[in-house]
């Protein structure tokens, strides 16, 4: 039987053992882990006002309730497009307010927490930040959400034991998201492990996302990822949309278009029916 490390005192504070029901995260009117699918969409960068409020438009008619959008964007070269930074923060601030949706961005320097925690709703931590126990420690402290992504190699227990540096901290307001793990498949960006989904529902209260953008990185796999992560217990799916991929600079490849999300919506409200669960 699987068993979550102990800490003293007593179960580690994710631990399932701690709390029977999923937390239940509450942020303006939204829930994530309640009976209703937290549908989170946007596009991967902040990249203008007007494109991400034409996003947000059609996202929102369609059901997603969150809106995402890169301020600050960890790329592997240094010569891609890094984000607008504050002034993505302000865009974003903005436009969620304009369309009445929490925003959540993507927090890359400790430096920065007190600026992206004055704009955001959720503060997401990325996958190549989850092993920045410093920053994790810092955002104990913090009165926000967070969302923290599973590491491109980290085992689920080391993902719950990030988790732990938060809640030991304070900040009880933790959600998982499975972004996928790097392995030796080279036509998808990840591979998308979605038995962790089911396995960290069993043993952690912590609601769960999953992310089949960047699991994948490929659009046509989008929808039916998306599709499995509801059926394997996830709270929520995080989703790449973008009016003109094509022009995107940003993730182009695996972000939906406005089209694309709408038929998604409609292809996951049966599969959510089945597990008991509401999109809208």
């Amino acid at each position: 039987m699987i068993k979550l490390a102990s800490r003293e005192g007593g179960e580690m504070l994710v631990a399932r053992k701690n709390q029977e029901e999923v937390s239940r995260i509450k942020v303006r009117g939204c829930i994530i882990g309640g009976e209703q699918l937290a549908v989170v969409a946007g596009p991967c960068a902040v990249e203008s006002e007007e494109i991400l409020k034409e996003t947000a438009f059609k996202v929102r008619g369609c059901g997603a309730a969150f809106l995402r959008g890169g301020a600050y964007k960890p790329r592997t070269s240094p010569y891609s497009f890094q984000g607008l930074g504050e002034e993505g923060l302000k865009i974003l601030a903005r436009v969620g307010e304009d369309m009445n949706m929490p925003v959540i961005t993507e927090l890359m320097d400790s430096e920065d927490i007190e600026l992206v925690a004055e704009y955001t709703d959720i503060i997401q931590i990325g996958a190549r930040n989850m092993h920045n126990f410093a920053l994790l420690r810092k955002l104990g402290k913090v009165d926000k959400p967070v969302v923290l992504k599973r590491g491109l190699a980290a085992t689920i227990e080391e993902w719950l034991l990030a988790a732990e540096y938060i809640l030991t901290g304070g900040n009880n307001q933790v959600i998982l998201c499975e972004r996928g793990i790097r392995s030796a498949e080279p036509w998808t960006r990840n591979t998308l492990d979605l038995s962790a989904v089911a396995l960290v529902k069993e043993l952690s209260h912590l609601p769960v996302l999953v992310d089949p953008s960047h699991a994948t990185g490929v659009r046509s796999l989008v929808t039916p990822m998306a599709k499995a992560a509801i059926a394997a217990g996830a709270d929520g799916i995080m989703v790449e949309v973008h009016p003109h991929p094509e022009k995107a600079l940003s993730d182009g490849e695996q972000s939906l278009t406005p089209k694309g999300f709408s038929q998604l919506m409609r292809a996951i409200e049966p599969v959510a029916r089945a597990v008991g669960r509401g999109v809208r």
